[in-house]
């Protein structure tokens, strides 16, 4: 019985802690690059935002709204729950706030009609896994946070967009890897992202713990080690 009531506690204080305070999250994908990679093992701050119904696991609807909120700032890097399932967690950067119009005009971000003063910092000699060029660019965002983008030049999908207004209560989310990133950008009920609602929102991504590239495996010890990426280690995340 004292095992039991040890591992009973154990994971007690363990589920307090991830519904109050920390979530880890993987990131599964190259859509926040080059802030994010792909095999990035990250720390989530549950009560950056307050809580909501999705600060627990599978999101039991016991309460609507959210508790102790706190209202994000441009620019943060959010965890969410996807509204079209409410269940999938994703990571962006939050670039509009209620009240904002957002739009993309010949790959350029503005906000509220006026473009994003961005700088470039890289170019010609980087490429993708595909052999496409890509660009890294400094933007500043209204209020001052500065961000690094990449993408792959103009004359993509998502460069070219209309007004995007974001009502009450409601966020627009970007992928800093812009023309790899499915996000507020793309409305499709089947596969975008759209506006995301206060509720969705899980807490602030703070800091990269461990990282490795894609392909290691726990059940491949030595992976650990040839996949591992130490320069990422303990980085905190703007």
């Amino acid at each position: 019985m004292e095992i039991f009531k040890t591992i009973f506690f154990a994971l007690l204080i363990a589920m307090v802690l991830r519904v109050a305070l920390f979530q880890p999250f993987t990131i599964p994908s190259a859509s926040m690059e080059p802030s994010l990679y792909e095999g990035d093992y990250i720390v989530v701050s549950k009560w950056s935002y307050g809580y909501s119904k999705h600060a627990i696991p599978f999101s039991p609807p016991i309460f609507d709204g959210r508790i102790l909120a706190r209202e994000p700032e441009r620019g943060d890097i959010v965890v969410f729950k996807l509204p079209r399932d409410n269940s999938t967690d994703y990571i962006k950067r939050l670039i509009g706030l209620p009240g904002d119009r957002i739009q993309m005009i010949a790959n350029v971000l503005h906000i509220n009609g006026a473009p994003v003063r961005d700088v470039l910092i890289t170019g010609q000699d980087v490429t993708n896994m595909y052999g496409m060029p890509i660009v890294q660019m400094r933007e500043t965002l209204p209020g001052g946070k500065v961000i690094t983008i990449q993408d792959f030049g103009p004359g993509n999908d998502l460069d070219d967009t209309p007004v995007f207004e974001v009502p009450a209560g409601h966020y627009f989310m970007m992928g800093d890897n812009r023309d790899n990133s499915i996000d507020s950008r793309v409305i499709d009920p089947a596969q975008g992202v759209g506006l995301v609602p206060s509720e969705n929102l899980i807490g602030k991504a703070e800091i990269i713990l461990f990282s490795w590239t894609p392909g290691a495996s726990l059940w491949n010890p030595v992976s650990w080690f040839s996949k591992v990426r130490p320069s990422r280690f303990f980085t905190v995340l703007d």
